[in-house]
């Protein structure tokens, strides 16, 4: 069975050569700083930034949040906190995240669902996350 394994490995092997560390962009052949530049530029949005964008993760939290049951919709801002600003106990925070999870189509794991006490919190956990929708 070794053997069969070796042979089979043997010849699905590709030899690669390493692309040589260039200091100068000029010597990239044929545009491959672009690609490579803007293929770590997106990597790089993907992991340090947001999946969604902000202003629109924040309109629809707001609208989220407007729509709920115990708030008045006219004290609804972005910085506005749950319990000091919108009058809202702690079982309504969870009901309001909640909410947030079906407007974003994913769940809010526990731990992170208790630091979720204002807009602005929701709005840069959400728009953080990889599976927001």
């Amino acid at each position: 069975m070794a053997a069969v394994r070796g042979t089979l490995l043997k010849h699905l092997r590709v030899n690669a050569t390493p692309l040589p560390l260039l200091r100068n962009p000029k010597t990239f052949p044929n545009g491959l700083f672009n690609l490579t530049f803007n293929a770590v530029r997106c990597f790089s949005d993907v992991v340090m930034g947001s999946f969604l964008d902000k202003s629109e993760v924040t309109d629809r939290v707001v609208s989220v949040v407007k729509n709920f049951q115990k708030v008045d919709p006219s004290k609804v801002i972005p910085n506005a906190h749950f319990q000091k600003d919108l009058g809202l106990d702690s079982l309504d925070t969870v009901e309001v995240v909640m909410a947030l999870e079906e407007e974003f189509g994913f769940e809010i794991p526990d731990n992170e669902a208790e630091k979720i006490s204002t807009i602005n919190h929701a709005v840069e956990f959400i728009a953080s996350h990889p599976q927001a929708k």
